[in-house]
């Protein structure tokens, strides 16, 4: 290591580096020298190339002494590299908390949230998300620090939505937007707490669908199809004897056709699970009439060879034609793609399919959902109106010749 060299500064030594000159003079290493609990103690400074001097050695060398003398502070070089690497820590965490408390709801959503959503998500989930987020959230709070969002925020969101006339189910989806975006930058130690929305009412509602197809209407509904687009034909006679949503169907590949033993694969299902759908010899027939392509391409394509996003404006246009929705304002009475889907069931329902056989049919991911049919299936309720029906002829009967009688 070379020898120790004394400085003009007590305690303070150097020793010279054998080949490195620092200005004329070969590069110099600061020693000090001091005694802690009785003992010699030796502790490195630095190099002269580096900024360090006998003076500055000596300022640390007194400090540590009057450390020691005193009883407190670090009493040695060691313990206050330890204690400036403690304070440069705490100064490091304290700007990081500093920065995440900064966060804007905004800031967090379309750079971290939205980004990883696009990631790990279903696009029509996180198209979904960005749409709610930069309709109804964004406007309200997007400006606000995460942290402190709200239950009182969620509350003026909800507001914003239902004085827009939209449906309590819009504010249903909206909050669990919101609820997902609290959780994620939770579990990022961005906020903590329960979200804002866990108190949040919404107003009760039911956005179920009432309206179903009679035979005839389905029957009048697919030849109007038919005659106007092929394609979109035979999406539709698909949904009515399937019951598959439009989604499935426009995610539909031809590798998921099994004629032979009558069985639609559905792989991407709204319930997050896959589940079989069973041909009727319609379909079958209709399956077995087109040109089959590869396992991975699209059984319905539009005519420029792309897959279908929506269902074409047509079908809504036949719809009013037929005047299916003449004078209905209500959106659950409305015909609609999705109205195909739920009379399949409503056929079932009346023709005394089991509702457990049908939640399966349907893939609903609970019977809750399926138990709305459960009205069409249920004989003995049909049966009591009949017979209430004739005990209230009867009792008009009766009624009528006591009149007749005391005339």
């Amino acid at each position: 290591m070379g020898d120790r060299l004394k400085t003009t500064f007590k305690g303070v030594r150097y020793r010279k580096h054998p080949t490195r000159k620092h200005g004329v003079n070969y590069d110099q290493y600061f020693i000090i020298r001091y005694k802690l609990n009785g003992k010699d103690k030796e502790e490195g400074l630095g190099w002269a190339s580096e900024g360090m001097t006998a003076a500055k050695a000596y300022d640390d060398l007194k400090a540590i002494k009057e450390n020691i003398k005193r009883g407190q502070g670090p009493q040695s070089l060691a313990e206050k590299r330890e204690v400036l690497l403690e304070q440069k820590e705490a100064e490091k965490i304290a700007t990081e908390k500093k920065k995440k408390e900064g966060i804007t709801l905004n800031n967090y959503f379309y750079n971290t949230y939205y980004p990883d959503a696009k990631i790990n998500k279903k696009e029509d989930s996180y198209n979904h998300e960005e749409t709610h987020f930069r309709l109804w959230i964004d406007p309200v709070a997007g400006h606000k620090p995460l942290k402190d969002l709200s239950e009182f925020d969620a509350r003026r969101i909800v507001k914003s939505i239902l004085d827009d006339g939209k449906k309590p189910r819009t504010a249903q989806y909206v909050m669990a937007t919101l609820r997902q975006i609290w959780n994620k930058a939770r579990r990022g130690k961005i906020v903590s707490g329960d979200s804002p929305t866990i108190n949040v009412k919404i107003p009760k509602f039911d956005n179920r669908r009432q309206r179903f197809l009679s035979h005839n209407e389905a029957d009048s509904l697919l030849n109007a199809l038919k005659e106007k687009d092929e394609s979109l034909y035979k999406m539709a006679l698909l949904s009515l004897h399937t019951g598959m949503r439009a989604s499935e169907i426009f995610k539909l590949t031809w590798g998921c056709i099994d004629t032979d033993r009558g069985i639609i694969t559905i792989l991407d299902a709204k319930s997050g699970h896959g589940r079989a759908a069973f041909m009727t010899k319609q379909i079958k027939a209709m399956f077995d009439g087109m040109t089959r392509g590869k396992n991975d391409e699209n059984v319905f394509m539009q005519r420029k060879g792309i897959p279908y996003k929506e269902i074409p404006t047509l079908f809504r246009e036949i719809v009013t034609n037929l005047k299916f929705n003449e004078n209905v304002s209500e959106a659950r009475q409305r015909v609609c793609f999705h109205t195909l889907r739920h009379t399949m069931a409503s056929w079932h329902a009346e023709g005394g399919t089991d509702l457990y056989v049908l939640k399966e049919l349907l893939g609903h991911g609970s019977i809750t959902l399926t138990e709305r049919y459960s009205h069409l299936s249920n004989g003995a309720l049909q049966e009591a109106t009949r017979d209430f029906e004739k005990k209230v002829k009867a009792a008009a009967k009766k009624a009528r010749k006591v009149v007749n009688f005391k005339k």
